[in-house]
């Protein structure tokens, strides 16, 4: 099935809405509309709500793990998550407290010299009413044309994450196998909601020269 980013964002937008805004056993109109507006808001600030990260995007690349992190967690420096939900540069977690362990954390995170990220208290009631929404916020800097990643970052972002493993790497995966991780997810064969297809293509591209280099070893054939 072909990869649709609109209808893709629209759904899990729909999704998202259905989850973060109280039913109305929980919320009078004003407060579940006002959680509608700041939800609408925030997919235009942070852009659309997405279901897991790239390796190399800054909100999950703290870890040293060869294995693949792509949703943030106490692996990627995070501390009292939950009901979380994702969007491209940024997410909204809500837990059962005044979320202080989140803000606390996220201001322990490294500094990545490519992204600030930080953390605070939003006024409005996600998920239940004695629930504390935060909203942590990944800025890049610079402003992203349709909020998509450019291949500026993206590329030595993953570069970065990737090229640590080489020595201790046995297998060369192919790009079929990593698109996951190196795109985000949803994603098609070469783009995401992170980033565009031209974008996807030049990561294609240097991802497979890299393992036909013979760098991570054999090129694993499934």
């Amino acid at each position: 099935m072909a990869f649709r980013a609109d209808e893709s964002a629209e759904r899990n937008y729909e999704e998202a809405e259905r989850y973060l805004v109280p039913p109305s056993m929980y919320a009078n109109d004003v407060e579940r509309r006002h959680a509608k507006e700041t939800l609408w808001d925030l997919t235009h600030e942070l852009g659309p709500v997405v279901d897991a990260y790239p390796t190399w995007h800054p909100l999950v690349s703290n870890n040293r793990s060869r294995f693949p992190v792509t949703r943030p967690s106490r692996e990627c420096g995070y501390e009292g998550l939950d009901h979380t939900k994702f969007f491209a540069h940024g997410f909204i977690t809500c837990p059962y407290n005044d979320g202080q362990a989140v803000i606390d954390s996220v201001k322990k995170l490294p500094r990545t010299g490519v992204a600030h990220i930080s953390a605070e208290r939003l006024d409005v009631k996600f998920y239940h009413p004695e629930t504390t929404a935060i909203l942590v916020r990944c800025d890049w800097g610079r402003d992203l044309l349709n909020n998509m990643i450019p291949i500026s970052l993206a590329m030595p972002l993953l570069l970065e994450r990737e090229l640590q493993f080489w020595k201790v790497a046995e297998v060369g995966e192919t790009w079929e196998t990593m698109r996951g991780y190196f795109l985000g997810k949803p994603n098609g064969s070469r783009s995401s909601l992170f980033v565009n297809q031209d974008t996807g293509q030049k990561m294609k591209k240097i991802w497979e020269a890299l393992i036909n280099t013979g760098m991570f070893g054999p090129i694993m054939v499934e």
